[in-house]
């Protein structure tokens, strides 16, 4: 063994040595504790949360249209194609930086012609310098720079990943929420419909009855603004229904009106059994796509923090080339022509009117935003499930007075057609009587859609449908 070939072996094994026992700076991440109540006041009991029914909540509705929609819309939706985009990105990204940490491996080959000086040793006035090797570098991660830059990549692929579902619950509530409103806007164009029809039956009467002679003209004239003020309410609802079959169709990655002909048939409102398992708080907060983002987006710039204190430190590389150089073809590949170097190159940032210090703050004050971020999320969250729990509630509790109340109204708008048949009461009574059942079925209806939308919003403060 030469004493060249023993020093390379031994700046080697030092350099090696060097590199086991280097240390990672910054602050090593820990999760926050998540500080929640026991249990959500808007329900009188949590419920085992059912995982599985909670991925595919929209089957509850047992609407089969719904579920295709649903699925279309996962297939083809825009928005959720940029965050999968993004999420292929984020994966790039993490294997670009994960490849810092072996070494490059370049080829070069040069054929150069140069016109050498008077004042050069060589005895050549001009020639063409032939050479072609490879060279080789590798930083060796003493304080763990490059390890950080790999532990924020990888947190910044799991928050894309999370983003991804984020975006997935997200849509999925929608397509319900302007499925459901799409077939609240047929019924009430069913019982508006239904009320103009029972009302100009009952213009046709007081016509009668005023061309009898029996009753004035004054009811033919409140009759007939009973009818069209009815009939005014149609354009204004198929113009609201067109809009919510337009949505649906853009959430599918349609054209606006794709749809039409496909939900031109009127549907009932889905319904949704009363009976939801919702968890407690912590097992749902785990769980949610936009608290995960958050967490793993503080995961990441705590990293990032490493890095930037890893810049105070010295950066020390191993690189060598190994080649072939001649002035001329012919002796190109002998043995003579051989090049050979290696060793190490120290960098260190002694001086940057203090860049290195202050990035350093910079990147501290982002973890601080970032972890007031997660916190936030974390609020937003239980805001989003007592809202929802608290609205669905109340809303079960509306649409039991309003189920009453319709049935009361039936009631009334007979007794009073009855009543004024007979002579024994004015025809306002009977206007008043229809003007109120249309009101409270519109309302029944609003109240019946109002509930299942309850139940998509909790479902989507639940996380449901991202696994």
């Amino acid at each position: 063994m030469t004493a060249q070939t023993f020093s390379l072996r031994c700046t080697f094994a030092l350099n090696v040595s060097i590199l086991f026992a280097g240390c990672t700076v910054g602050p090593n991440y820990q999760e926050p504790e998540l500080n929640t109540p026991g249990y959500w006041t808007g329900a009188s009991h949590g419920g085992q949360l059912d995982k599985n029914a909670l991925n595919q909540w929209w089957k509850i509705f047992d609407d089969r249209k719904l579920t295709d929609l649903v699925n279309r819309a996962v297939d083809s939706n825009l928005s959720l194609k940029i965050a999968s985009s993004r999420l292929w990105e984020a994966r790039a990204q993490r294997i670009t930086a994960g490849s810092a940490r072996f070494p490059t491996l370049n080829a070069t080959s040069d054929a150069l012609r140069t016109d050498f000086s008077e004042n050069s040793r060589t005895p050549y006035s001009t020639g063409t310098v032939y050479s072609g090797g490879f060279d080789s570098a590798w930083e060796l991660d003493l304080f763990g720079g490059i390890r950080r830059q790999v532990e924020s990549a990888d947190a910044n692929f799991e928050a894309s990943i999370a983003e991804y579902g984020d975006v997935r619950v997200t849509l999925l509530s929608e397509v319900a929420l302007n499925y459901v409103e799409l077939r609240a806007y047929q019924e009430r164009l069913t019982v508006a419909e239904r009320n103009r029809d029972a009302q100009a039956k009952m213009l046709e009467l007081v016509e009668a009855n005023v061309d009898a002679g029996e009753v004035s003209p004054l009811d033919r004239e409140q009759a007939r603004s009973n009818l069209e003020s009815t009939r005014s309410q149609i354009p204004t609802l198929e113009t609201a229904l067109a809009r919510a079959r337009h949505r649906l169709a853009i959430l599918l990655g349609k054209s606006p009106t794709s749809l039409d002909k496909e939900l031109s048939e009127r549907r009932p409102i889905p319904v949704a059994p009363g009976n939801i398992a919702i968890g407690i708080p912590a097992e749902v907060l785990r769980r949610l796509p936009n608290v995960q983002k958050a967490e793993r987006e503080l995961a990441a710039q705590t990293a990032r923090v490493g890095v930037a204190v890893a810049d105070l430190y010295p950066k020390l590389s191993l690189i060598g080339t190994v080649g072939l150089e001649s002035l001329s073809t012919g002796d190109f590949l002998k043995s003579s022509s051989r090049v050979f170097n290696v060793g190490p190159t120290v960098q260190w940032k002694i001086f940057s009117a203090g860049r290195v210090r202050q990035n350093i703050v910079i990147q501290s004050a982002k973890q601080e935003q970032a972890l007031i971020a997660y916190e936030g999320a974390i609020l937003t969250a239980l805001r989003d499930v007592e809202d929802a729990l608290v609205a669905y509630g109340n809303e079960m509790v509306r649409r039991d007075s309003l189920l009453t109340a319709e049935d009361a109204t039936k009631r009334t708008v007979e007794i009073a057609k009855d009543q004024y048949r007979a002579g024994e009461t004015s025809f306002f009574t009977v206007l008043d009587a229809e003007r109120s059942l249309l009101s409270k079925q519109d309302q029944l209806t609003q109240s019946n859609a109002q509930v299942s939308s309850n139940v998509i919003m909790l479902y989507k403060a639940l996380g449901g449908g991202w696994h």
